[in-house]
C-alpha cells in the first residue's frame, strides 16, 4: 500500500525537474508567478517571521494570505481559516524560534507546491515537508501537506533536501 508521500511525489514528478531551476529557465504566465509569489511569502510569514509578534502575523495571514473561505485537508487540522489561525497561534507559543528554508517550489496554474525544511528550534533536526495550495483571487483558497521527521541517521547518503 503506497503512503501519501509516494503518492504525491509520484503526481509531482512531471512537475520536477532533477537540480536547480534558475528564475531564467521557468516559463510561468504571469498568474503563475503571482501564485507562487503569495505562496513564497505567506510560508514566509508563517514559518519564518519570529521578528513580528504573533499577532502580526497571525493578522497579515488572515488578511493577505487565507481565503475566508479556506479548506483544509490535514485529518489533524479542523476546516476553516479561524480554526487553522488558532493552530498557528498555539505553535508560536510553543515553537517562538521555529524557522524554515524553502528548498524547491513548483507551479501549475492555481496550484503551488513547496517543499521546505522546518526546524522548531535551531538545534532540531526539524522535517522535510511538502505543502500544496490551490490559489484563487489571489488567496489560499486550499491545503493539502505532508510531513517527515529528518531522521539522525539515513540508510543511503542522499539527504532529504
Amino acid at each position: 500500500m503506497k503512503t501519501l508521500l509516494q503518492t504525491l511525489a509520484v503526481m509531482a514528478l512531471p512537475f520536477i525537474s532533477i537540480g536547480k531551476v534558475h528564475a531564467s529557465e521557468i516559463n510561468r504566465t504571469g498568474l503563475e508567478q503571482a501564485n507562487h509569489d503569495l505562496a513564497v511569502y505567506c510560508m514566509e510569514i508563517l514559518e519564518n517571521r519570529p521578528d513580528l509578534a504573533s499577532s502580526q502575523r497571525i493578522n497579515i495571514l488572515r488578511e493577505e494570505c487565507y481565503s475566508e473561505n479556506f479548506i483544509e485537508h490535514s485529518p489533524s487540522i479542523k476546516d476553516g481559516r479561524e480554526a487553522l489561525l488558532s493552530v498557528f497561534e498555539t505553535r508560536y507559543k510553543k515553537y517562538p524560534e521555529l524557522s524554515m528554508s524553502i528548498k524547491r517550489t513548483v507551479v501549475e496554474g492555481d496550484l503551488v507546491w513547496i517543499h521546505l525544511h522546518v526546524k522548531h528550534t535551531p538545534d532540531s533536526l526539524g522535517a522535510a515537508g511538502i505543502h500544496i495550495f490551490r490559489i484563487k483571487d489571489g488567496r489560499i483558497v486550499e491545503h493539502w501537506g505532508v510531513n517527515q521527521p529528518v531522521p539522525e541517521t539515513s540508510k543511503n547518503t542522499n539527504t532529504m533536501f
